[in-house]
């Protein structure tokens, strides 16, 4: 699909529009103040594709522990800052590479410049840009409570104070808990502007309920062009907004990260537990960075076209399936054997596909890398 061509934005090192991909992001749930614990939730979520992480910085002590935060981790760090101007200043002198700003809360137009100032001295880029449910009553009173004009307008506004001295890396970021709200304010938002733009649906909710609504309003947006970074906001462990915002990329084919695994729903004709199945295919390679396609089909009706289709798949039988590989049957098995079978087969397909050689370790049910014996063999 054509995305919508936007100015580039730096940020570490990796670029925020222009045509780059898709930048996935999360943010810790962790006391930034707390670093080892705030270092392990970004190596975990690194692991799992995030590329870029926001922590919450709440007060000089958080400040203070980000210049050991950013010299670990794994991901270019961005500075979440409301309130206090001195944060974000504190921030930018730890090296962040970017800052979360809400100019409206920062103490005036003077301390908004500084920070400016300070940011494009330093490379570092700013994110503005309007939530619904936090924007000023100003706006509402004056578009008689229309909420897309609203946080245009009050985009807008920032956007003139931040630009008035030629800054120009800004990321702009228009979120509502609303998935038509959040649709609508981007597309008139894209229509007006080339500044990259961050997506994500606010306040999602819990993992099922936010993931439906990401992908509903995200995919929609993505679809059209608009968006060149997402979080998918999640109640809990930050590393199911990463899991969540790949599906979605990959499903629209923007990104690709892990294997797609597509399953049949059950129906009357199915005669083997397809569920477990599906469950014990996904854990299996939940942390597989290859983009494989996989199948696990119930019945004959659907499972060998699929199959035929899939670097690997199921075809479920009577209490047994056939294991296909592009295609071609590799061997039938009895359900107990089905999964170790399938394991096996996908270590084989990655190692002649991508050069590793993994095993099934099948006491902790997941592929492993073996490790190199003495003459480089394994």
């Amino acid at each position: 699909m054509e995305r919508k061509q936007t100015r580039p934005v730096r940020v570490g090192n990796l670029v925020i529009g222009g045509g780059a991909p898709i930048v996935v992001q999360s943010m810790t749930n962790t006391d930034t103040r707390a670093v080892a614990a705030t270092l392990g939730q970004i190596e975990a979520l690194a692991a799992a594709g995030c590329e870029l992480i926001r922590v919450a910085v709440p007060d000089q002590e958080a400040a203070a522990k980000l210049k050991e935060i950013v010299r670990y981790s794994k991901l270019p760090v961005v500075a979440d800052i409301h309130f206090d101007y001195r944060l974000a200043l504190a921030a930018i002198d730890a090296g962040v590479a970017k800052i979360r700003l809400n100019p409206g809360n920062i103490g005036g137009a003077d301390r908004v410049r500084t920070v400016v100032r300070a940011a494009k001295a330093n490379g570092v880029a700013l994110r503005i840009g309007a939530n619904a449910g936090s924007l000023h009553r100003d706006y509402l009173t004056r578009y008689k409570g229309d909420v897309i004009q609203a946080m245009l307008a009050s985009v807008e506004d920032q956007l003139a104070l931040v630009t008035a001295d030629g800054f120009d890396q800004i990321v702009v970021s228009l979120k509502s808990s609303d998935v038509v709200e959040t649709i609508e304010v981007n597309k008139a938002f894209a229509k007006r502007w080339d500044f990259p733009l961050h997506l994500g649906i606010t306040e999602a909710g819990i993992r099922w309920r936010g993931t439906i609504k990401s992908a509903v309003g995200l995919g929609i947006l993505l679809q059209q062009g608009i968006g060149d970074t997402i979080r998918v906001s999640l109640t809990g462990d930050p590393r199911h907004e990463v899991t969540a915002a790949y599906e979605i990329l990959k499903a629209l084919h923007l990104r690709e990260h892990g294997p797609v695994v597509v399953a049949c729903p059950t129906c009357g004709r199915c005669q083997i537990g397809l569920e477990e199945l599906v469950e014990g295919v996904e854990e299996l390679v939940q942390d597989l960075p290859y983009p494989l396609h996989l199948a696990v089909m119930g019945c004959v009706v659907n499972g060998p076209g699929e199959a035929a289709r899939a670097d690997l798949g199921i075809a479920g039988g009577k209490e047994a399936g056939l294991i296909f590989r592009n295609g071609e049957i590799l061997r039938k098995e009895k359900q107990p054997r089905l999964l170790p079978a399938f394991a096996e087969e996908l270590a084989r397909l990655i190692r002649e596909k991508y050069g590793v050689n993994l095993k099934f370790n099948q006491a902790d049910f997941r592929l492993e890398e073996l490790e190199e014996e003495e003459g480089g063999k394994s």
